[in-house]
């Protein structure tokens, strides 16, 4: 019979083989998202697809999780088909995002419509900082309103299905 400590072992190296799973599946989805025809006229905008993954990862874990997942494949894909500044600008929205879902978790009163559309907004505020670090002579005042607007809409269609997913994956926790 194994002990306690072995079981703990065996918790970890089961939670870091799941971990390494959700990295490469939210890999895997900004690759599909880039490779998708899908253009807004206006950049920065994007659905996020591998934000189904950061979602399910901030549900199942804790959000020192999702910012792992996230920052691994922010390295990965920007190393992969981007550019420094394609690091800097995702890494700056996904902190942001999953530290206001994080904080919006904890409270208790918002569902996930709410978090994630709070988080999709939370992104494009991060990356709208950067911008106007990188950019300073740029007026981004104007392209605030269409980058919140994309990020709850955004959000609310990563909501709906992460809310799909964890029905079917039915891991019991209650969204």
């Amino acid at each position: 019979m194994p002990d306690n400590h072995d079981r703990k072992k065996e918790d970890s190296v089961r939670k870091l083989a799941h971990l390494a799973l959700l990295i490469a599946l939210a890999v895997l989805m900004g690759y599909v998202e880039s490779l998708l025809p899908l253009h807004f006229g206006i950049p920065g905008i994007k659905i996020g697809l591998c934000n189904i993954v950061i979602l399910i990862v901030l549900l199942l874990y804790s959000p020192k999780e999702a910012l792992l997942v996230s920052a691994a494949r922010i390295l990965v894909i920007g190393f992969l088909f981007g550019s420094l500044f394609s690091i800097l600008y995702s890494m700056a929205g996904a902190v942001l995002s999953i530290l206001v879902m994080a904080v919006l978790m904890r409270t208790g009163r918002f569902g996930l419509m709410g978090i994630s559309a709070c988080g999709g907004a939370a992104h494009n505020i991060g990356q709208l900082l950067v911008a106007r670090l990188v950019l300073p002579g740029l007026p981004l005042l104007w392209y605030t309103p269409v980058l919140m607007i994309a990020g709850i809409l955004t959000g609310v269609l990563i909501a709906f299905l992460v809310y799909e997913v964890m029905k079917r994956i039915g891991n019991g926790r209650t969204i």
